[in-house]
Order: C-alpha cells, then sequence, then structure tokens
C-alpha cells in the first residue's frame, strides 16, 4: 500500500513534546535544505510504484529519500544510517520528523527492498531534485547545463580479487552445498581436500614455482568436473538455481586466460576485468561508469553504469541522453579526453572538443582547458560518496550506486556553499548571496 502522511499519523504523547525548531539550529544546511526540497514530489512519482489495496502501508517516501540521501552523503551503510539517525537532531529533521525520535525509524532491509522498487528511473528523479534545489537556491544556472565535460571511470564491485584457484574451490564448495540441501549424495565432497591443495597453490605461486602451482590447480579443477559429473547422473532434471550453478560451473571449468566474458566471481557473474591503464592498478573488476558534469562549476548532472567494458565512444550518446532526459535541457558542447575519439559513436546535436584540439575561440580554448577539472570530481565521488566501491547487488545495483553517489555529492556542494555563506555572514566578508536560510 501507500505510505501515509506523517502528519496525519502523529500520535498523541508528541503533543507536549519540544518541536525540533525551539533547541537546533534553523540556519544548519541541513535544515535550509530540507526546507527548500520539494518533497510532495517523491510522493508523486514513487506513488505509482505501491499497490493500492496489497500489503501493509508502505515506510514514508521523505523518510526513504532522506535516508537515501544521507547514506550517500556522509559514506555510510544501511545498518549505520539507520542506526545513527537515532543520534542527530538534524538528521530526523532532515527525514521529516517534528520531534525528536527515540526508536529506530525501519529496518535496514527495508531500504533495500525500496531501491529495488523505484529502480533506476527513481534515482535519476533524486538526482534530479538535487539539481531543482541548487537552482532554488540560485547556485545552478539553466544555462550552464548546454556546456558540459565528460568522462569514464571504473565503479569497482566488492569482490574479492579473483583466482582460477579461488573459483574452482568456490565453485566446488557451492555445487556441493547445494546436493546436500536437495538431498544428493555425491560420491566425495572434496571439501578438505581442496583446502589443503588451496593452500598449496598460493604458497607455490607466492615462491614463483609455478609449475607446481600449475599441477595443483589442475587437481582443483579435476576435483569440479567430478563433482558436475556426479550431479549429472543423480539428477534427472535441474530447478532453477541448480541449473544456473551448473553452468557457471563449466563455464569456469573450461575458461582460460584468453577466453572472453569471463566469470570473476560466483555471486556477481556480471562483473568485467576493465584496464585503465594504471601502474597501481593494472585491472580493476566491476563496471563502467560515465559522469557528465557541467563545465562551468562542476554539477553532477549525469552518471550511468556501463556493463560490457565498452568503448568510453561509445558511452558518449547514452550518457548526454541521460544528462538532458534529468535536467530538461539541451546539451551543445561536450568537452572530453582522447579516449572518446571516433565521431560515429558521438551524438549528432553535440559538438563534441577533444582535449589537445586548436585553433579554438578563446572561450572554447578556456572550457576545453577545464576538462580535466571533472577527475577531482571522481575523486570526490570515490573517496567520499561511495563510488570506490559497489555494494549492491547486480547490475542494477551498479546503475543505482553511481547515480545516487553523483546526487550526494551535488548535495555536498549545496551544503558547502551554505556553510561558507553562513561563515561569511559572521566575518562581515562579502555581499549576501541571492537565497537566505529560513
Amino acid at each position: 500500500m501507500k505510505p501515509k502522511n506523517e502528519l496525519e499519523t502523529k500520535r498523541q504523547d508528541e503533543l507536549f513534546k519540544p518541536r525540533f525548531e525551539l533547541f537546533i539550529d534553523l540556519k544548519h544546511p541541513l535544515v535550509a535544505m530540507a526546507k527548500k526540497i520539494d518533497w510532495s514530489y517523491f510522493d508523486q512519482e514513487f506513488g505509482a510504484s505501491f499497490d493500492e489495496k496489497k500489503g501493509r502501508p508502505g515506510l514514508s517516501t521523505r523518510l526513504m529519500v532522506g535516508l537515501t540521501y544521507l547514506k550517500y552523503l556522509y559514506d555510510v551503510s544501511d545498518d549505520s544510517v539507520v542506526s545513527m539517525f537515532l543520534e542527530n537532531n538534524y538528521w530526523q529533521y532532515f527525514c521529516g520528523y517534528e520531534h525528536f525520535q527515540t526508536e529506530f525509524p525501519c529496518d535496514s532491509s527495508s531500504m533495500t527492498r525500496w531501491r529495488k522498487r523505484v529502480g533506476e528511473a527513481g534515482a535519476e528523479k533524486i538526482l534530479a531534485a538535487t539539481l531543482h534545489l541548487a537552482h532554488e537556491f540560485g547556485f545552478l544556472k539553466g544555462q550552464e547545463c548546454e556546456r558540459v565535460i565528460a568522462d569514464t571511470t571504473v565503479q569497482e564491485k566488492n569482490i574479492a580479487f579473483p583466482t582460477d584457484a579461488k573459483l574452482v574451490t568456490k565453485m566446488t564448495e557451492y555445487l556441493v552445498n547445494a546436493a546436500a540441501e536437495r538431498g544428493i549424495a555425491l560420491r566425495q565432497s572434496y571439501q578438505r581436500v581442496n583446502k589443503h591443495l588451496l593452500h598449496k597453490y598460493s604458497r607455490y605461486a607466492h615462491a614463483k614455482q609455478f609449475k607446481r602451482a600449475r599441477r595443483a590447480l589442475r587437481k582443483l579443477k579435476t576435483h569440479l568436473g567430478r563433482v558436475i559429473r556426479d550431479i549429472d547422473r543423480k539428477v534427472p532434471e535441474f530447478d532453477e538455481q541448480l541449473k544456473e550453478f551448473m553452468i557457471q560451473a563449466r563455464k569456469i571449468l573450461n575458461q582460460e586466460r584468453n577466453s572472453e566474458n569471463k566469470i570473476y566471481s560466483i555471486h556477481e557473474p556480471k562483473v568485467d576485468c576493465i584496464s585503465k591503464g594504471k601502474a597501481h592498478t593494472p585491472y580493476e573488476f566491476g563496471c563502467k561508469a560515465s559522469i557528465v558534469v557541467t563545465a562551468k562549476n562542476n554539477w553532477v548532472i549525469g552518471a550511468k553504469a556501463f556493463n560490457g567494458n565498452p568503448y568510453d565512444g561509445a558511452t558518449l550518446k547514452p550518457a548526454i541522453e541521460q544528462a538532458e532526459k534529468i535536467t530538461g535541457i539541451t546539451v551543445k558542447e561536450s568537452f572530453v579526453d582522447k579516449g572518446y575519439r571516433g565521431s560515429a559513436h558521438h551524438p549528432d546535436h553535440v559538438r563534441v572538443f577533444l582535449s589537445g584540439r586548436k585553433n579554438l575561440p578563446p572561450i572554447l580554448k578556456k572550457l576545453l582547458k577545464r576538462r580535466s577539472s571533472i577527475e577531482p570530481i571522481i575523486g570526490h565521488l570515490k573517496s567520499e560518496h561511495r563510488l570506490d566501491r559497489n555494494r549492491l547487488k547486480g547490475t542494477e545495483g551498479d546503475a543505482l550506486n553511481v547515480i545516487l553517489s553523483g546526487s550526494s555529492f551535488n548535495l555536498k556542494k549545496i551544503m558547502n556553499r551554505i556553510f561558507f555563506w553562513l561563515l561569511a555572514l559572521i566575518k562581515n566578508l562579502g555581499p549576501e548571496p541571492k537565497f537566505q536560510p529560513q
């Protein structure tokens, strides 16, 4: 069912409790943003994803959107953001509460289900709301969205560094456990033997005794092949989960160093191996993420995940289309690095300027020099807003994480601007801005 309005369900025991306005700083950035955000917009947009008659009433939309913003704004997990909610008056006010709360607002698993419910389209609306908020404060002008900077990075998945020995051992363990759950008696589980072989493989590889390491790996693969054939003989028809395990097991058993579409993780089979030419990290395992920011003030107006490790130039057109969908403004000029070479992949209505281009007018030359300004933006997204390691499951989790990371970056910019305005007001520095926090 649709969420109930918090004001309509207000309990009578809160009648004599002091309201937050009496003892919090009303000029705090979170308070200023909470008053400016159009929370009814989320009720209208996300209301269609709820059934009118089925299920228990949903949690407050403002609560879930607020917790999502705070999670990525302060780089904490679902569990942490729910537990820290009880300790912070400003977080509770930001999420729509009028009195201090002493009970958890929801279970942390509710945030996972809510993200699945709203999906990638809902995350784009959350990003759009931050841009609208920046516009309301006077920080962002619509014409700034016509000139953008685009770049790609790797959004790493939360998996262990893959090796053939680890994958083969783990896949054997998965099949043995799946057989035990279904009452299938295998000839041998190989759990004790494989544990010993994996340790030997690791020691041989560390000592650069690669011939012995390959011998241990062949034994591990032999054991996996035996388990696969044993299950094939004893199970006439596979259920959906066991069938998926058997497909993955055969693929892991047969894949070689140069195989295409390799499996690097059993619980995240869609992970790609991406090489960005970094000396300290030659290979990263995750997906490619495209970030689009305004060329003038570096507001994130687009963030999109791409699975399959596409060529950078092929990501520009869908990334620009997403930015135009979120802002409602047509992009006219884009400034990119040389990795985007190849005009066949560029949008027809956008002028694309590559780094190093000569003989440009002074304005475009100045903007092209600012192309590298997106690099620290990506650094902030990774170090402060959870883009460094994606812990959300599947390809949908890839798409959600990068968009929500971009939205929290915009909120952080707004908070910093409000903070520095207040600091300047205290020190009598500079003119007053266009906005006045209430």
